[in-house]
């Protein structure tokens, strides 16, 4: 008996998911005759729908809808949780390690493969800022929406109990730096939720709270054109939400937000979501990359010169076909991602199968962002749109892109009984530390001889 031929997909995100899951259905005679075997590495046993993480936090949808169980969905895939450290392509050859790894103190393990599909997405681009690495909150993540929401309720109950006006100030004040997607739409949902929320304190008004989004261009939100990018300012402006564009934060030190243009901020909240950068996995590879540290693809999705290597999403730097500029590649955002993922599957079914391969050629559809309940920006085949169509179109695409039936009527029902319902406004902050309660419980009792000091 021969080997089958194993894939090896790196990542379960947008790409590694779909691709997975295209290809236990493109190769379903191959797995069931045991002539294929697709393993997907990731470190996390789900995949993030990363455009509900602002919904999450917002307390509109719960966090366990916003993932994908990858077991569920990829059930003729072997799921290996754990990460991919480096790869020699030369070789075949991954090295990894997972939680029985570091369990058995073995150290990282090696997986063959025939095929190899790098698919690790992105992380959080940081600058050098003083205090960002103590003080600074990323949002690309489900357990990072849910503690932002949590930090954000928890910041409410310190203005409230606290008599001290400075340490007032800074709880209720929340600074976003990035006017891309995440820190428009992170800071829309949670000034929509802390203004609500605002009504149950006797001594907190929503104008207390102070809102400030930090852009380093001229405009916010690119993706939907200037003329709504010009109206989404406007529209939270009209909030009372500070919106500061051509500024950078230089500094963050001591809870002060230090602003180019000479502003310091003292606060509690600086979110993070000033852009992203490769997975540090692609420079641990023997893979050609461009200068941003991208993987150097082609338009059929194999990576550059190199045989039996696939990529998309933002780890590849994919040629746009549809493009006039020479040059031009595909942006490293979801509506790409998705797409090439179908083609990337398909193509990899078709090389194992000695048939051609076809060009990923995808003219960009447009735009759609929220910006609160009920209102929101959209550039959609030409067409601009703005506060509730927007919001609607906004809602309505997400929940058709988001995977799995099972997910769409979750979703669904949520959104229902939040239009039903009042929102929740509690804080579950504990559950970032289940332990610390059983730890002072267990702990053992001071000893009454014991003096404290003076």
């Amino acid at each position: 008996m021969t080997e089958p031929a194993r894939i090896l997909v790196v990542g379960g995100g947008y790409v590694g998911m779909y691709t997975a899951l295209r290809l236990q259905r493109q190769l379903r005679a191959e797995l069931r005759a045991r002539a294929a075997e697709i393993v997907v590495v990731t470190p996390e046993p789900y995949m993030t729908y990363q455009p509900f993480l602002p919904e999450a936090a917002a307390g509109s949808i719960s966090p366990r809808h916003v993932v994908v169980p990858l077991r569920r969905v990829l059930d003729h895939c072997r799921i290996v949780i754990g990460e991919v450290r480096s790869v020699d392509h030369a070789k075949r050859t991954a090295t990894l390690s997972t939680l029985a790894t570091e369990e058995e103190g073995a150290g990282a393990t090696e997986l063959t493969y025939d095929e190899l599909v790098i698919a690790p997405g992105s992380v959080s681009r940081t600058l050098p800022v003083p205090g960002l690495a103590d003080h600074g909150i990323g949002f690309k993540t489900v357990e990072e929406a849910i503690g932002l929401r949590n930090h954000v309720i928890e910041q409410m109950d310190i203005a409230s109990s606290t008599r001290d006006p400075a340490i007032r100030d800074a709880a209720l004040t929340f600074v976003f730096v990035g006017g891309g997607y995440a820190g428009v739409e992170a800071l829309a949902e949670l000034e929509d939720m802390a203004r609500y929320t605002a009504r149950y304190y006797h001594n907190i008004k929503p104008e207390d709270l102070r809102w400030v989004l930090v852009e380093a261009s001229d405009r916010i939100l690119p993706e939907v054109g200037a003329e709504m990018g010009r109206y989404a300012v406007r529209e939270l402006r009209g909030r009372n939400i500070d919106v500061r564009l051509g500024t950078r934060l230089d500094s963050c030190e001591d809870r002060v937000a230090v602003l180019s243009d000479g502003t310091r901020l003292p606060t509690r909240t600086v979110v993070w979501t000033a852009g992203v950068k490769p997975a540090p996995v692609l420079a641990a590879t023997d893979l050609p990359l461009n200068e941003r540290g991208r993987l150097r693809c082609t338009a059929r999705l194999t990576v550059d010169g190199v045989e039996n290597a696939w990529a998309a999403g933002d780890a590849a730097a994919v040629p746009d076909v549809t493009s006039s500029e020479p040059g031009r590649e595909c942006a490293p955002n979801a509506q790409h991602a998705v797409r090439q993922a179908k083609v990337l599957a398909e193509n990899i079914a078709a090389s194992l199968r000695g048939r051609p391969l076809k060009e990923y050629a995808h003219a960009y559809a447009g735009s759609v962002a929220s910006l609160g309940l009920h209102k929101g920006v959209a550039h959609v085949y030409g067409r601009k749109l703005k506060g509730y169509p927007a919001w609607f179109m906004h809602r309505a695409y997400h929940l058709s892109r988001v995977p799995t039936y099972n997910r769409k009527a979750r979703v669904l029902a949520e959104w229902t009984l939040s239009g039903l319902f009042k929102r929740e406004i509690v804080s579950l902050g504990s559950l970032e530390h289940p332990r610390a309660e059983f730890e002072l419980a267990a702990a053992p009792p001071p000893d009454p001889g014991d003096k404290p000091s003076s």
